[in-house]
């Protein structure tokens, strides 16, 4: 179970690094309503400009502190809970402005696999 526990905090870690610091200001299929670009798809949910960069650093030191939990175990759980409280945000953003169901599935997963991480840790 080990194993499957590393996978999955590189899979959800990995992700949103690259979301959040390779992918910030490129086109992507998943970003909310008609948004190319991060900043762009918080305008599109209503959020003010000062949220991005909230929820944004909070995103990436959680994925960095899962990563980190290979190591040090103890924080699998704070950090998993925590990225699902923010995903769980992600997926409601989707759902208030209408998106197809395609659209917050990535989240969704995520979201999901933070969960799985938290019951097998």
């Amino acid at each position: 179970m080990e194993y499957v526990s590393i996978a999955l905090q590189l899979i959800v870690g990995l992700s949103i690094l690259n979301v959040w610091l390779i992918q910030y200001n490129k086109n992507s299929q998943w970003r909310g309503g008609n948004a190319t670009t991060i900043k762009e798809e918080f305008a599109v949910y209503g959020l003010p400009q000062w949220s991005l960069y909230v929820i944004g650093f909070l995103k990436v030191a959680l994925a960095i502190v899962l990563i980190c939990g290979i190591w040090f175990p103890e924080l699998i759980d704070p950090a998993a809970l925590g990225l699902a409280f923010l995903l769980t945000g992600s997926v409601l953003m989707h759902i208030k402005i209408k998106d197809p169901i395609k659209k917050s599935f990535p989240a969704f997963l995520f979201l999901v696999l933070c969960l799985i991480l938290v019951f097998i840790s």
